[in-house]
């Protein structure tokens, strides 16, 4: 995670955040929320320590008390400038003291608390040594729509972040592929990333032939060569909001059962985009996309969720999955990403970032998604 704060959030806007969090902690039956250094503490008030050290820093935030953040006293001063510090109380501890009683006098000592889930292990024992009678439960797990509905702001990053990443493809398809390896792609991906506004790079996938039938293939040395299906997925941070998106390229021209299982991941594509509408179940999305590839007798190669949230991480909730009744609230968003992997062969998937709107969604991502043929 990246120091990077937008400009477009205020002190009154970190405010505001912190105070929903302990108003929906108090709502879930928490006696408050504990949050260490990672993106609930950026969404939260725009602070990253310089360096994630074994010294304790920690928001602790409580319906109708003043937001607190424990830091260490020579990491006080730049705590002291994050954007949202003007909404929160600084406690400070030094070296030598022990920063689980101070922070104990601000707990409930028989409360149950959220906590970040990236809280190393040793801060938590630390809470629970001091104060047994407390226990604790994953944000994730307590809270796990905190972060899911985006503002304006919000979206406007996000819809910057996927214009950038589209940017990406747009010049990526123009390189040449045969005879160059996976890697040597994969760093041209990470550079136009860069170029196009990108502080963090988080990963760039490029799976050719057999190995796209890898969902999340690691970038190797195999030399693309023509004839190779070539899966596409990249993404990071810009103004620390999110990209991701998938595409798959040919390297001249394909087979017809190629196309016609590219075109297939297409349909399933559109099919989820079309069911995201306010009100509708998360698991909705996918199974109208897993129904296309389903009915196509592909069902068996489809072989992961259809989506995940997007935010000021590349993965959070909302999930598309089997299961998941969380209805869509305009604001969301995450990725609508079908696939198909066909072992020893090749692989398809097909993403786009989409927010729910009003009355539908309204897609992030707007390359081509017709199969795009490479040199």
């Amino acid at each position: 995670m990246t120091g990077t704060v937008p400009a477009s959030f205020t002190a009154d806007d970190y405010e505001a955040r912190m105070e929903r969090a302990a108003r929906q902690a108090a709502e879930a039956g928490l006696a408050g929320l504990l949050v260490a250094p990672g993106p609930d503490l950026v969404w939260l008030t725009g602070y990253t320590p310089t360096a994630v050290t074994e010294r304790l820093t920690l928001l602790v935030l409580a319906a109708g008390r003043d937001p607190v953040l424990v830091v260490p006293t020579l990491e006080a001063p730049d705590a002291a400038r994050a954007p949202g510090a003007p909404a929160l109380t600084l406690r400070d501890w030094t070296d030598g003291k022990d920063p689980y009683a101070a922070t104990a006098a601000l707990l409930d000592a028989n409360g149950r608390f959220g906590i970040s889930d990236n809280t190393w292990a040793m801060h938590l024992l630390g809470l629970h040594r001091t104060l047994p009678g407390t226990s604790y439960a994953s944000l994730t797990e307590a809270l796990p729509m905190l972060r899911a509905v985006k503002d304006a702001a919000e979206l406007e990053l996000l819809a910057a972040a996927g214009a950038a990443a589209d940017a990406a493809f747009e010049e990526i398809r123009q390189v040449a592929f045969a005879g160059r390896r996976e890697s040597d792609v994969a760093a041209d991906l990470a550079a136009l990333l860069r170029r196009f506004g990108h502080s963090q790079v988080d990963f760039t996938i490029v799976a050719s032939g057999p190995n796209g039938a890898n969902p999340h293939h690691e970038v190797g040395d195999r030399v693309i060569e023509r004839g190779d299906m070539v899966v596409l997925d990249f993404g990071g941070l810009k103004d620390g909001y999110g990209s991701d998106t998938s595409r798959t390229v040919h390297v001249g021209e394909p087979t017809d059962e190629e196309r016609r299982v590219h075109d297939l991941v297409r349909e399933a594509q559109e099919a989820g985009f079309r069911a995201v509408r306010p009100g509708a179940a998360c698991q909705e999305v996918d199974r109208a996309a897993r129904a296309v590839i389903a009915d196509a007798g592909y069902g068996e190669y489809f072989i992961h969720r259809t989506g995940h949230g997007i935010g000021v991480t590349t993965h959070e909730p909302p999930y598309m999955i089997e299961g998941e009744e969380q209805p869509l609230v305009p604001g969301m968003c995450f990725s609508v990403e079908p696939g198909i992997y066909l072992p020893g062969r090749f692989g398809v998937r097909i993403e786009d970032i989409v927010t729910v709107t009003e009355d539908g969604g309204r897609r992030l991502n707007n390359t081509a998604r017709e199969l795009v043929i490479v040199d």
